[in-house]
């Protein structure tokens, strides 16, 4: 079965993620620093990693498969797990493929650099009611198509 794994800190379509697993009957993860409310839920599970920087990307990328989800607004991390075959998702419902992912990190590389020689203030969008919307019919799709995946293959969803 697909395992939803969610870069916790800062996210803001938990409660979302974990309604599209519930429905589906899938396990959510929910990697964080620290800070989040535990779950009586069996299917979500919640991993505290160390504060060091990348320590929560780190463990997803230790703990992902190819067709898990990964749900991250984390660039780098969705670099990491595209590579693994594993779905990627951001919060605003925007997919990190194998044909997306180059130029998401180069944009980011981009306005890095425009940030560090001041070109650039850094200002990001705010996250809109519609982003939130448009990250549940995404994930419902793309967590579809990995339960369609495993079953193709032979994999049981029991």
């Amino acid at each position: 079965m697909p395992i939803i794994y969610v870069d916790a800190d800062a996210c803001p379509v938990k409660a979302e993620a974990e309604k599209v697993a519930d429905r589906l009957g899938l396990v959510v993860t929910f990697v964080s620093n620290g800070g989040l409310r535990p779950s009586r839920d069996p299917m979500v599970r919640h991993v505290v990693v160390s504060k060091s920087a990348d320590a929560a990307d780190d463990w997803i990328v230790e703990n992902a498969r190819a067709n898990d989800i990964v749900v991250t607004a984390d660039i780098p991390l969705a670099a990491r797990t595209v590579a693994l075959g594993a779905y990627v998702l951001g919060p605003t419902g925007k997919p990190f493929t194998p044909e997306t992912i180059g130029m998401a990190v180069a944009m980011r590389d981009l306005k890095q650099h425009l940030r560090e020689t001041g070109e650039s203030k850094g200002y990001n969008a705010s996250f809109a009611p519609q982003d939130r919307s448009r990250f549940l019919g995404a994930l419902d799709q793309i967590a579809r198509r990995a339960l369609q995946s495993v079953r193709s293959a032979g994999g049981t969803t029991a």
